[in-house]
């Protein structure tokens, strides 16, 4: 076989783009998914956020607190720092928000919520108690598509269909998310309630990007209610990976020190 300049040309080419052909041929949606969900839910967070809720009426009201979560989001603790009438109240999620209690100073009983309770609004707010702690959901219990590529708020994005699988117990239908393909952040999430899969109920918007110990980090995310016309507004003041969190801080006895 008698090789001229231009398959030689033509072989280096190929033998250079050979690794980069192979793995975009090797992107599939459920490896993006895997990818995101290693982004939002790592092995441990400490993080103190500041939570502004905007009711239908344009008042407004803001929760401070500390949260711990361990095992990629299995258990949480929250504690509230602000306001006053709330300092010190805490929240224990368990099991990805299947098991929730409440502690409450004023009364110093610990109190277990109902399982319906995880679709509940979260002080009021637009995010539900599923929404902060029900960790893999995105992996365990949604069936990923890729729609298109397009562009979101100035980055080229995945567009990720995940669709409710028949035996999950989540409150959604089924989700739209936008994913940027160089750090796999989910840019804006859609969600779609359990009886209407053509009308998205809550949009969130996640902003300010950084990078904090190798983990892309929304600085702030913002929660729309799309039907109620409501909006909430989490701003992250500090937060820190991958700690050495005890399994006693996720306890009940936790809740009232």
């Amino acid at each position: 076989m008698t090789f001229t300049r231009s398959t030689t040309c033509m072989f280096i080419l190929l033998s250079a783009l050979g690794p980069r052909l192979l793995q975009a041929q090797a992107v599939t949606a459920e490896g993006i998914v895997e990818r995101v969900n290693r982004v939002m839910s790592p092995a441990s967070i400490y993080c103190r956020a500041k939570m502004t809720i905007t009711t239908t009426s344009g008042e407004t009201r803001t929760f401070v607190y500390d949260s711990w979560s361990k095992n990629h989001g299995e258990k949480n603790l929250i504690r509230y720092l602000e306001p006053v009438r709330s300092r010190d109240q805490a929240t224990l999620m368990l099991n990805h928000a299947d098991d929730i209690w409440m502690y409450f100073p004023r009364t110093g009983r610990v109190r277990k919520l109902a399982t319906h309770a995880r679709r509940q609004k979260m002080e009021g707010s637009d995010f539900s108690y599923e929404d902060m702690g029900s960790g893999d959901t995105f992996v365990d219990d949604f069936t990923p598509a890729i729609v298109r590529e397009e562009t979101m708020r100035d980055s080229l994005c995945w567009l990720i269909e995940l669709t409710r699988k028949p035996d999950a117990d989540i409150s959604y239908s089924r989700c739209l998310m936008w994913v940027t393909k160089g750090s796999y952040v989910p840019l804006v999430i859609d969600y779609y309630p359990e009886n209407d899969p053509q009308t998205a109920e809550k949009r969130l918007i996640q902003k300010r990007i950084t990078l904090v110990s190798t983990y892309p980090t929304a600085m702030e995310m913002v929660m729309r209610n799309l039907g109620d016309n409501t909006e909430t507004v989490m701003e992250i003041l500090d937060i820190s990976y991958d700690l050495d969190l005890p399994d006693s801080m996720f306890t009940e006895r936790e809740l009232k020190r």
